[in-house]
């Protein structure tokens, strides 16, 4: 099943996305989840980000077997990061380099269960990365934690094929079993200290190469079974100052 959050003339809303359209659903959440008697043609919809997490998790130094050497790390990414398909992602030139990484999502339901899973680019600076051991401000920008296009609840993760390109350029072919540490693992590695809930996020790390955005390119973030998760890379603004001067 394949659970989208869309905008529409009635509101914002979870729903089952269909071949022409979307139905309404009752409880994104609840144990089984009903359907509506309300049905939004697609042409009348905009897909939004699938959730409005309190919680984004995603994990440090999975790319690779080489990391299966290093102890299992994550940082915490800001919940007000997230974008949905077709929203812009903001790069500032004083940025320095920005890279785009396209990785599984999970979706945690009630519980701490596993809802299902989604597409994520975890865009990162680079530069600032080698600044901040933390990677806050490498990782935390705004926009820089596009999620979508909607959640796939019957999705075998294990061996998923990852997909990431900007415009032409087109990385080499990746899958989720080329992790140093498998989606099931991460889940149950993070879920054993961090307390997770309904609709909270977890990258598990990206399991092909990275590549460079800048203004004015689109890249496109995809899992196979899923779907893709297109976004424009458009001019940002860093280091914007409140009214009072504060940083």
């Amino acid at each position: 099943m394949r659970i989208a959050r869309i905008e529409h003339a009635g509101g914002i809303d979870h729903a089952v996305a269909e071949a022409e359209g979307y139905r309404l659903i009752e409880d994104v959440y609840a144990d089984e989840i009903r359907c509506l008697d309300r049905w939004v043609p697609g042409a009348e919809a905009r897909l939004l980000a699938p959730v409005e997490p309190r919680t984004v998790v995603g994990m440090a130094h999975n790319t690779g077997p080489g990391d299966r050497l290093l102890p299992p790390q994550a940082f915490l990414k800001p919940s007000r990061s997230v974008i949905g398909p077709g929203e812009p992602v903001p790069v500032a030139a004083d940025l320095g380099l920005v890279h785009a990484e396209a990785e599984v999502a999970v979706v945690i339901g009630r519980a701490g269960t596993v809802l299902g899973y989604t597409v994520a680019n975890d865009v990162t600076g680079r530069d600032l990365q080698a600044q901040d051991s933390l990677w806050t401000q490498a990782k935390g920008q705004r926009g820089f934690t596009p999620l979508g296009p909607w959640i796939e609840t019957d999705l075998e993760p294990a061996g998923a094929a990852v997909g990431l390109a900007v415009d032409d350029e087109v990385a080499p072919a990746a899958d989720t079993g080329q992790l140093a540490r498998g989606v099931a693992e991460v889940v149950a590695w993070v879920s054993g200290f961090l307390p997770l809930g309904p609709g909270d996020v977890i990258l598990t790390g990206a399991p092909g190469a990275s590549l460079e955005i800048r203004p004015g390119q689109q890249v496109t973030a995809s899992v196979a079974g899923i779907g893709e998760l297109v976004n424009p890379v458009v001019e940002g603004v860093h280091g914007r100052r409140t009214e009072r001067g504060a940083a």
